[in-house]
């Protein structure tokens, strides 16, 4: 695949570096209007680094955006006129939706919208994706560039604030949770970097053990809870002091500003 990558900062590297570690490119362009800290790329022969985005889109197919909000409607009016059949258009630009896209360059070419997360960076990735109407036969390829750097998910447009929620801003959600159980071990008596690295993994086990199997949080849950044992009692205390519900209603106050935020 000939892909470009329009506006190469932290996010635009991450995604060029699972694009490359996975294989997936041909031809790889990468624009930024400073390309100073970019130009140790440009010792890949697969790949070239330019300031200039008309060049980039020239010849590539598959074009990612990557750029800050306030500058992508003036980057799609530069390359408009350059697009064709073969191009597919994926945004990575939060809030900017669809139809606002189609209203500069219209309906006839494929647009993806994505949502990732900062685990982007080491390849984990939550990255929910949509499309218009035309970019429905071609949004396997933006599940196969974003499954190469973590998971994807198909979701419709209307739920891509909710999304946003729950997998970006719930990566600092999930980040305090760690940091709790690490205080909480601390308290217990260890050292702050072995009750982290206890924290971390115990963590990731729990993620994987689901993620693996396919089973229910509750049910793996009972496996490790027993009649007037420690486990249910901490749960329970937890639950007393608000914990499900803390995490519910910081989730949907999340949500509710996102919609604020949308609207000025």
């Amino acid at each position: 695949m000939k892909i470009a990558i329009i506006g190469t900062g932290n996010l635009g590297l991450s995604i060029a570096k699972g694009l490359i570690i996975n294989d997936i490119i041909t031809k790889l362009y990468l624009t930024k209007r400073n390309c100073e800290d970019l130009k140790k790329w440009n010792e890949n022969q697969n790949i070239t680094v330019t300031n200039d985005n008309r060049e980039a889109v020239s010849n590539s197919d598959i074009l990612i955006f990557a750029v800050q909000p306030s500058q992508f409607e003036n980057i799609l009016k530069e390359v408009v006129d350059l697009l064709n059949e073969k191009h597919v258009i994926i945004s990575t630009i939060t809030g900017f939706k669809i139809n606002r896209i189609e209203s500069i360059v219209s309906t006839n070419y494929p647009i993806i919208r994505s949502m990732p997360n900062t685990a982007i960076s080491v390849g984990k990735s939550m990255t929910c994706l949509c499309s218009n109407k035309t970019g429905k036969k071609r949004i396997d390829i933006a599940t196969a560039i974003f499954n190469a750097l973590g998971t994807s998910i198909i979701i419709e447009e209307q739920h891509m604030q909710a999304a946003t929620v729950l997998c970006a801003s719930g990566i600092a959600f999930w980040m305090r949770l760690i940091r709790a159980t690490t205080q909480g071990g601390v308290q217990l008596g260890f050292d702050a970097n072995e009750s982290m690295k206890m924290s971390m993994y115990t963590a990731l086990g729990a993620a994987t053990l689901l993620i693996d199997t396919g089973s229910h949080p509750e049910k793996e849950i009972d496996k490790v809870t027993t009649p007037r044992g420690c486990t249910i009692t901490g749960l329970n205390e937890m639950e007393h002091q608000g914990l499900s519900s803390s995490l519910i209603k910081g989730i949907v106050a999340s949500f509710e500003k996102i919609n604020e935020i949308s609207k000025q």
